[in-house]
């Protein structure tokens, strides 16, 4: 092995990663340290995970953002990332459930996002490691007020990591350094070169997670699964979009929003044919009521009403679309 590179967060820059290794004459001989966030929001998050997937001379850490894969908490970025690798998502996942939360080298240790001082690496908590929430949390209690955790370090051996954009250039403080130079946001790509902490970089071509937020809006929107999704979820989901401008955006949310209204409309009428129901039931049956009520899954909508105290609060489990429509249609409601 020649030469050792850790590169900062990549999250989809393929094409800089691939200027920045053309730039340091990248061979079979080097070692390419990844430190996690090597998908989302840049635009070929897919032809970063080919390049590692069977790369031999690399090693690819977690970070917040594969940690968020594996978990299956995916907010916009992972949603696209989930589209974009469509039939392979799954193998994707296999693959990074096999991935480190540290690689120590001789002159460093690299993390993805933050190291605690006075543990060594096999004790650090993952979800400090990585960047996540609760990680971030805890670091605020153990370095109050801020959880500066790098504030705070003393080791002799340097720690490398990314996870928080630092400006253009790499940041040292103490014996640490963070080479997340924002490359998804029109920044730079950066690699630290060891040994010697030599510092290689390259420059985005462009801000690639503001382009990518409009180009994947609408396909996301429609690839939610909004029949099974709560009425209560998807009203918050479609007001957090009301800043949207785009007119193909525009046309699925006013669509959304009609088709919303119409579901509630339907509250009104089921009450109506329930009611109906309940008195031909009472006619008809007679002391056979009951038995007869149970032959309709919505039984107990019926016991409320025959006791007169049926509201459209009584509705309110029937909180998706998909159930709200099929109790519709129970009772004969197109």
């Amino acid at each position: 092995m020649n030469r050792v590179f850790v590169i900062g967060d990549i999250h989809g820059c393929y094409d800089e990663l691939i200027a920045l290794l053309e730039k340091v004459a990248f061979d079979d001989e080097d070692f390419l340290v990844a430190l996690g966030d090597i998908v989302d929001r840049g635009n070929k998050s897919k032809e970063v995970y080919h390049f590692f997937k069977d790369r031999a001379n690399a090693v690819v850490l977690i970070g917040n953002h594969e940690r968020k894969h594996i978990n299956g908490v995916l907010s916009y970025a992972q949603e696209i990332v989930k589209l974009q690798l469509g039939d392979e998502y799954d193998d994707f996942l296999k693959w990074l459930k096999g991935k480190p939360y540290y690689y120590e080298l001789a002159e460093a240790i690299v993390v993805h996002a933050a190291y605690e001082d006075g543990k060594v690496p096999s004790i650090q908590k993952e979800e400090v490691l990585s960047g996540a929430t609760s990680g971030q949390r805890y670091l605020n209690e153990r370095y109050p007020p801020s959880g500066l955790w790098n504030d705070h370090y003393r080791g002799e051996k340097m720690i490398v990591y990314g996870h928080q954009v630092v400006g253009d250039f790499p940041k040292t403080i103490n014996n640490t350094i963070g080479i997340d130079t924002g490359a998804c946001n029109g920044g730079f790509l950066t690699a630290l070169e060891l040994p010697g902490f030599n510092i290689h970089q390259v420059a985005s071509k462009r801000d690639y997670w503001k382009e990518e937020q409009k180009i994947w809006q609408l396909k996301i929107l429609q690839s939610k699964p909004w029949v099974e999704m709560s009425l209560d979820m998807s009203g918050k989901l479609v007001d957090k979009l009301s800043f949207v401008q785009e007119p193909d955006v525009l046309e699925f949310l006013i669509k959304l929003k009609a088709w919303f209204k119409y579901l509630d409309d339907l509250l009104p009428e089921i009450i109506k044919k329930i009611e109906a129901l309940t008195i031909s039931l009472m006619k008809e049956s007679g002391a056979d009521f009951s038995l007869e009520a149970r032959n309709y899954a919505f039984y107990n909508l019926i016991f409320k009403c025959r006791n007169g105290n049926l509201s459209l609060n009584d509705l309110e489990k029937f909180n998706t679309p998909l159930k709200r429509v099929v109790l519709a249609r129970e009772l004969g409601i197109e």
